[in-house]
This record gives C-alpha cells, sequence and structure tokens, in this order.
C-alpha cells in the first residue's frame, strides 16, 4: 500500500502541474491539439479528401468539412466495422461504443481508437483521482475497494480482435492489471448482460468489503443501492460501508438525485459528491471543485473543440467558435474532432460556459431534447433546476420524470404534461404543481411570456406514475442499466404516452 501511495502521490504533483498549465494557456493548448489531430490523419482517406495537408488555419478547416451527424460518418464506420482500416484515423479501430440512443432508438456505433482509449478515457479517469487527491489529501480511497457499475453489455464480435460493446464495458475489458486491483466487482460480473442479474451479483460481492467509493449513472445506481439495503436489512449504505467516502456521476443532471442519495448514502457530510462527462466520443469534463456544481473543461486530451451557439442550429452553414470567443451563460452544441477519428463531430450535447478563466461548464442539455413546440425553448437544465426548487420548497423527492408538450387546438391552449416517480411524494400535488410553475417562470422567461393570463400555455398538469414505471418501460425497450437514460424532455409526445401505459 505504501508503495502504491507512493506512486501515485508522484503522479498526482505531476499531472497537476499539466493540469495548471493548460488552465494557463488554453488557446495554445488546443491550437497544438488542431495541428497535431490532421497531422496525424492527414494520409487517411478524410485527410486526403479534405486536403488535411493544405490546411493551415482552423477558419480554413472550417470552410473544407462541413459539420457532420453521425450519418455523415456511418457508411465509413460501417466499412471500418467490415475491417477496412485507414479511413478515418490511420491506427487500427477495432472497438466500436454502442450509443446509448438517448436521441433516437437508432443505434449508433463510435469507432474507439487506442489513443482515445488510452489518451482521452483512461487519462481522464487518472486526472479524476488526482483532482479529488488534490482536494482532499487525507483521503483514504486506495484503502478499499472502488465499486464500478458500468453497462450491460454483449460484446458482438465483427471480424479477428474487433468488437461492439457499451463504452463502459469497452473500457472495463481493457483496463490494464494496476487499474483493475482496487476495483469491484470482476469483469464476469461487470459485463454481465443481464442486468437484473449482474445486481444481484454485485450486491453479493461486495456487502462484505470494505467500499471507499461508487461510480455509475445516478438512476441505476440508486437500484444497486436500495438493494444493498433490502439484502442487508441496513437503513443506510453508510451502515454497510462505514468508510465510504466519494460518489462519482455522470450521464445525467445529478441536481434532481441529490437528495434521494443523501437520504439513502448517510452519513450526512461524510461522503463527496463528483460529476464527470464522459461520452462514446471523449472524456470533455470533470468536476475539480466538489464546492462547485460545474466541472473543468479537459483540454489535452486529444480533443479539439467547437462551440456552436444554439442560435445557429440548424442552419446550411453555422457559424462555430473557438475557445477565445465563448462568452458565459450562452448555450453552445458541442462539436469535436479526435483521435477516434471524428471530425467536426456534432455529438449532441448542449453545454454552458459557467466561468471562462478556467474554462467551466455544465450539460445544459440535448440538441434533440428540449420542449419548444410554442416558442417557450425549455431545455434540460432548465426543467431540472425547477424539479430540484420544486423538491426544496414541498419536501418531496423526484426519482424519474419525463415531459412533453400538450398542443394547442382551436378551443384551449397548449401545456406541458409530466409523468412524474416520487421517490418521497408532496404532500399537497396542486401546490407542487403551483411551484414547479412558478419555478420554471423564474428560471425560463419565454416559458414565462407564454404562461400569460394563459393565453398560450396553460399551467402544466402532472402525474404521478407508479413506483417502477420507469424501470419497466426502460426494460420494455431493452434499456437497462449502464448509460442508458430517462429521457427528460421531448417535443414528440411518444415518450410520455407511454410511460404513462406503465402506470
Amino acid at each position: 500500500m505504501a508503495i502504491i501511495n507512493s506512486i501515485f502521490g508522484w503522479y498526482i504533483k505531476k499531472r497537476i502541474h499539466q493540469i495548471e498549465l493548460f488552465i494557463k494557456y488554453p488557446h495554445d493548448v488546443q491550437k497544438d491539439w488542431f495541428n497535431q489531430l490532421l497531422d496525424t490523419a492527414k494520409n487517411t482517406e478524410w485527410g486526403k479528401r479534405y486536403g488535411f495537408k493544405e490546411i493551415r488555419s482552423i477558419e480554413e478547416y472550417k470552410r473544407r468539412l462541413p459539420i457532420q451527424t453521425y450519418d455523415g460518418f456511418k457508411h465509413d464506420i460501417e466499412r471500418l466495422i467490415r475491417g477496412e482500416q485507414n479511413i478515418l484515423w490511420p491506427t487500427d479501430i477495432t472497438m466500436f461504443a454502442k450509443s446509448s440512443g438517448t436521441t433516437s432508438d437508432k443505434s449508433k456505433f463510435i469507432p474507439v481508437s487506442q489513443e482515445s482509449l488510452e489518451d482521452c478515457h483512461y487519462k481522464g479517469g487518472k486526472d479524476l483521482m488526482s483532482l479529488y487527491y488534490h482536494e482532499f489529501e487525507e483521503s483514504r480511497l486506495l484503502e478499499g475497494r472502488s465499486l464500478v457499475m458500468g453497462g450491460s453489455s454483449d460484446f458482438v464480435p465483427l471480424n479477428e480482435g474487433s468488437y461492439i460493446g457499451d463504452l463502459s464495458a469497452i473500457i472495463i475489458k481493457n483496463l490494464p492489471f494496476w487499474a483493475s486491483l482496487h476495483r469491484t466487482p470482476d469483469v464476469d460480473i461487470a459485463l454481465n448482460p443481464s442486468w437484473e442479474e449482474k445486481i444481484e451479483q454485485i450486491v453479493d460481492v461486495t456487502v462484505n468489503q470494505n467500499i471507499t467509493n461508487i461510480s455509475g449513472v445516478p438512476s441505476w445506481m440508486l437500484v444497486l443501492l436500495k438493494r444493498v439495503l433490502e439484502k442487508t436489512g441496513k437503513h443506510q449504505i453508510i451502515d454497510v460501508w462505514p468508510n465510504l467516502e466519494w460518489y462519482v456521476h455522470g450521464g445525467v443532471s445529478f441536481s434532481p438525485y441529490r437528495s434521494a442519495f443523501e437520504e439513502v448514502i448517510g452519513g450526512k457530510g461524510q461522503v463527496n459528491y463528483s460529476e464527470t462527462y464522459n461520452a462514446s466520443e471523449g472524456f470533455f469534463g470533470i468536476q475539480d471543485d466538489t464546492k462547485r456544481d460545474d466541472m473543468l473543461l479537459m483540454l489535452d486530451y486529444g480533443i479539439f473543440y467547437e462551440f456552436m451557439p444554439m442560435s445557429e442550429f440548424g442552419k446550411e452553414n453555422p457559424m462555430t467558435l473557438q475557445l477565445d470567443q465563448v462568452e458565459e451563460g450562452v448555450n453552445y452544441a458541442l462539436v469535436i474532432s479526435t483521435t477516434g477519428g471524428l471530425w467536426r463531430y456534432l455529438i449532441g450535447d448542449t453545454i454552458v460556459f459557467t466561468s471562462t478563466e478556467p474554462h467551466r461548464i455544465k450539460v445544459s442539455g440535448r440538441t434533440k431534447h428540449f420542449i419548444n413546440a410554442f416558442g417557450e425553448e425549455l431545455i434540460i437544465e432548465n426543467a431540472d433546476r425547477a424539479v430540484m426548487i420544486t423538491c426544496d420548497k414541498t419536501g418531496a423527492v423526484v426519482k424519474e420524470y419525463t415531459a412533453a408538450p400538450i398542443f394547442m387546438d382551436s378551443r384551449d391552449a397548449g401545456a406541458h404534461e409530466w409523468a412524474i416517480e416520487f421517490e418521497k411524494a408532496p404532500t399537497d400535488m396542486e401546490y407542487f404543481v403551483e411551484v414547479l410553475d412558478n419555478a420554471l417562470k423564474s428560471i425560463n422567461s419565454d416559458y414565462e411570456a407564454k404562461r400569460y393570463q394563459d393565453k398560450v400555455l396553460q399551467p402544466p398538469k402532472v402525474h404521478q406514475v407508479k413506483e417502477g414505471a420507469f424501470y419497466k418501460w426502460m426494460a420494455s425497450r431493452g434499456k437497462l442499466g449502464g448509460q442508458n437514460k430517462v429521457p427528460r424532455l421531448s417535443n414528440s409526445r411518444e415518450y410520455l404516452e407511454s410511460i404513462l401505459k406503465q402506470s
């Protein structure tokens, strides 16, 4: 243990210095990566197609390459899956991360190169630990086990040495031996494709272990923790794992879940919470200060960033900005070029800068997950904040929710309709709806304007769904566990109506 702590202490000091450098010189670091990416890929098919050798500036890069959605890469990714190489990236690509499909029901297969795996995803994991130890020097994480709940994924073999799987499963499968020393459960359980069977196996293995930290998507981690309590007969997780000090979450906003976690875990003030922004396409952000609620944008992971103002979204030739041009409080769609061979890829997430010195961000939503049926432009960040405010004022605890519009007809104004599963239901539902409505008005001026005298939007309509309704709905879609997320907002009523049928 002393040797491990010594080695890790050396790494922490070295890495913190490097992080401080990209914080101090963000534009230089990004320009270096821009040049390195193009130089490395200049002899690939895409490099030749768009003349990477001749590109001398970021502006020229933007002129030559259109912004791409997945459909722009689909044909070439299918060729990679069949075994062809040197198309998007010069080194062999044999791993493909299956998208959780949060923006549509269509599966996406994101190429994962060895460079993106090691210099982005693994580097992000190491930096997460470094930043935590930098903030909490007396941490005793390494004295116990790290419980990591990844995706429930079948690996689909493609040809010799190539396969498809969830990103979390790909990471677990390829972990170096030293990274596996403190993690639990073992690989066989972690990669069990049966989600419900895996939950039982994890509980059986971990209830008697010294768990010091846990990580996973909040919705599924909550399911696991409750099962631990059921199995042990304890009232709080801290009674099962008394040395638990850290929960790492990501994938969805933690705001609606925080009160539920604090109640289930217990040990007020003992457990720290950290957010990460890690997608199939890359590892983008880490909460470097647990007293804040935003994340440091990681600038030296082999990713060149562009930021598209949402006012440009949907235009034929949308404008994008670099780090030295962004402003705080503006909603941007994220566009990336990476060591995985993604070029000017619109990943579907929207972010807001909370600071530009250093560059810190919040994930504000999805480019396709919003409600704008009446010009109200309600994004997920608005909805999450409104739910958190409403819970604080009413004493309720929300477990899951989704919302969609009720469209206007010849007689009535429109409205927003919500399906909510409560961990702790409000004593007065009418008051809950009133507070939710007022919170949305205070957060979103467009919503407030449309609610004026009920002329365009009437008060929201809220359904309290049965316990387990969202779980059953996700199971019916084959979306249990891992990185699968409940869609919070949609301009379509498809999700809402199918969830209401479960209740």
